[in-house]
Order: C-alpha cells, then structure tokens, then sequence
C-alpha cells in the first residue's frame, strides 16, 4: 500500500471555490494558509473515503467466504485434517 493517497509531487492546479467571505477574510487576516487548509481537509476526507471502500471491500468478501464455506465447508479445516496442527 502507498505511502500517501496521492502524488504530493503534483503540479498545483488552480480551482475556483465558493466559501463564506467573511470566514475567508478572518482566516486570512489571522495568517492562516487557506491553500494548505483545503489540501488537509480533502487528504483527510480522501482516507476517510478510501477507508469506508476497502471496509466495504472486506465486509463483501466476508459475506462470499460465509457463502462458499455454508455452501462447500471450510477449507481451512479440512486442510487441518490433513496436515494437522501448526
């Protein structure tokens, strides 16, 4: 798995956001850096995103392994049968 969820080498891309002026003009006024504030914020809605797909992921592949072991039984005793303990 990536070190990041992205290529912080990206070239910058220049957007167009609508957000409250008044709120925008305080956080400037008080040196907060609003580029680097919206790049935090969507880095972390990013993993939380990503976090919530694999979670989802695993919980259907779950369900398919419950499915094939009902189905078939579970292969992973049979081959502590076999081969006995580890």
């Amino acid at each position: 798995m990536p070190d990041s969820l992205f290529d912080r080498s990206a070239r910058k891309l220049a957007v167009s956001l609508s957000i409250n002026s008044d709120l925008y003009a305080k956080a400037q006024a008080s040196g907060i850096d609003a580029v680097q504030i919206v790049e935090a914020a969507l880095e972390r809605a990013l993993a939380a995103r990503t976090t919530e797909t694999l979670r989802a992921e695993i919980r259907q592949d779950m369900e398919a392994l419950d499915r094939y072991i009902a189905e078939h039984g579970d292969p992973a005793a049979e081959l502590r049968e076999m081969y006995g303990p580890v």
